[in-house]
């Protein structure tokens, strides 16, 4: 029976992982769609189901892509919003799978994100309902979030591309400081 209790109490004192890990080493929450990554083709089905197309950028070992997985996306706001607005793509910034970008061009995805100016992980890339024929992910995409944030911007920044906020010319950053201050 002391083992038993020893045993709990270690399992309670263990860090709570919010989505597995996956071969590759990057999360796998339950709302990532598995695609061809076909960006055209992730946009159409996107838009389809009424959602917004996201791409994240994730790395095997980023302790940054770990704090967002346990802390910000399990947040019921945040795992909200995801669940009920976005349609997920998640690419590897050191993977060799196939991507065809916007204009057409198949690269690897370490290959997309280079082009894309991808530098940091997490990523998160956000895209219109609609792209011009011939441009890029790079140009098309609406808002960009490289690194890490907490559960208060990472949910504001949802909410703003949800929203269409960069449509109004309304800027991101004073979009977060009416939330924090309504009375402002």
């Amino acid at each position: 029976m002391r083992h038993l209790t020893l045993a709990a109490a270690l399992a309670l004192a263990l860090p709570a992982q919010a989505a597995d890990l996956g071969d590759d080493g990057l999360h796998k929450p339950d709302w990532l769609r598995d695609t061809f990554k076909d960006l055209r083709e992730d946009l159409a089905e996107a838009n389809a189901e009424g959602r917004r197309l996201m791409v994240i950028f994730e790395q095997r070992g980023c302790i940054y892509c770990t704090k967002m997985h346990e802390e910000v996306f399990p947040d019921p706001e945040v795992d909200a919003l995801i669940r009920a607005h976005y349609f997920v793509v998640q690419m590897n910034l050191f993977g060799d799978t196939a991507v065809t970008d916007f204009d057409g061009a198949t690269l690897t995805e370490k290959e997309a994100a280079r082009k894309w100016g991808i530098m940091f992980t997490p990523t998160l890339m956000f895209f219109p309902k609609t792209v011009p024929e011939g441009m890029d992910a790079a140009k098309a995409a609406v808002a960009a979030m490289p690194g890490a944030f907490g559960t208060g911007t990472t949910s504001a920044l949802l909410t703003w591309v949800r929203d269409h906020g960069y449509e109004s010319g309304e800027h991101f950053q004073k979009f977060v400081a009416s939330r924090m201050n309504p009375s402002n």
